[in-house]
């Protein structure tokens, strides 16, 4: 890669203090922050160098993805591969990394074309996922998967996924189910307990039950909603305790 000509930007800088990592060679994260339209404004003419953050962002989706799974393999070692696979389809999703990226105001440091510029490329949805992934590459190329692995819990892990009502609770009825399971009891079941409100605006209590001694409820303004509600409390407690 061409080094950068003169200082470097600033951009540099409030990247490192972003992710709390400072690199060594510091233009590997001025490429990670680089788009392609600033490299194809800077040919004139010549033949194209890869300063810009593709190859950074191909390498960084491969990164994420070991240091995701090995994440859910040790935090979460009583899921089955399935679930496993849903909770890291979430974190590695685009729309995660975009509010990875928007967590650390990411839009507001890259290096863009001025036709990218004008055109809203600091909010593009894509460009800012790309962007995080090229600079756990970027970090890992300078640190080794230690250092990614911190940037990872730092930034990645620290922000919330999206869950829609749907997944949630298929996944911790499977959660609970599977931990029952593994424990030697009943299959768990769903009981309504009652229905508070008006017909309009109605408040549903579910009571999850394994076996005799395991119960947990839950509140929701959707039956759904409610027994997500009861099964995630339930599968917590009994997760908790040997």
């Amino acid at each position: 890669m061409q080094a950068f000509e003169g200082e470097l930007p600033p951009c540099v800088q409030q990247l490192e203090q972003r992710i709390g990592y400072v690199f060594r060679d510091k233009q590997l994260a001025l490429r990670a922050l680089s788009h392609r339209s600033l490299n194809s404004e800077r040919r004139q003419g010549r033949d194209e160098i890869a300063q810009h953050n593709e190859q950074l962002e191909f390498l960084g989706d491969s990164v994420l993805g070991i240091l995701i799974s090995e994440y859910l393999f040790r935090s979460h070692p009583q899921l089955p591969e399935g679930q496993l696979s849903i909770h890291k389809a979430r974190i590695v999703s685009a729309a995660h990394l975009v509010s990875v990226a928007r967590s650390i105001d990411l839009g507001g440091i890259l290096l863009l074309g001025r036709g990218e510029e004008f055109s809203g490329g600091r909010d593009k949805r894509a460009l800012l996922a790309d962007a995080v992934e090229a600079i756990l590459a970027a970090v890992y190329l300078d640190g080794g998967l230690e250092q990614a692995r911190g940037v990872v819990n730092r930034v990645v892990m620290s922000v919330p996924t999206a869950h829609d009502e749907a997944s949630e609770l298929r996944n911790y009825k499977a959660c609970l189910q599977e931990l029952a399971q593994s424990k030697g009891l009943p299959q768990p079941t769903y009981i309504t307990i009652k229905t508070d409100g008006p017909e309009h605006s109605k408040i549903f209590t579910i009571e999850a039950q394994v076996g005799p001694e395991w119960t947990s409820q839950g509140n929701g303004v959707t039956k759904k909603a409610a027994g997500q509600m009861a099964a995630r409390g339930l599968y917590e407690r009994m997760l908790s305790q040997p």
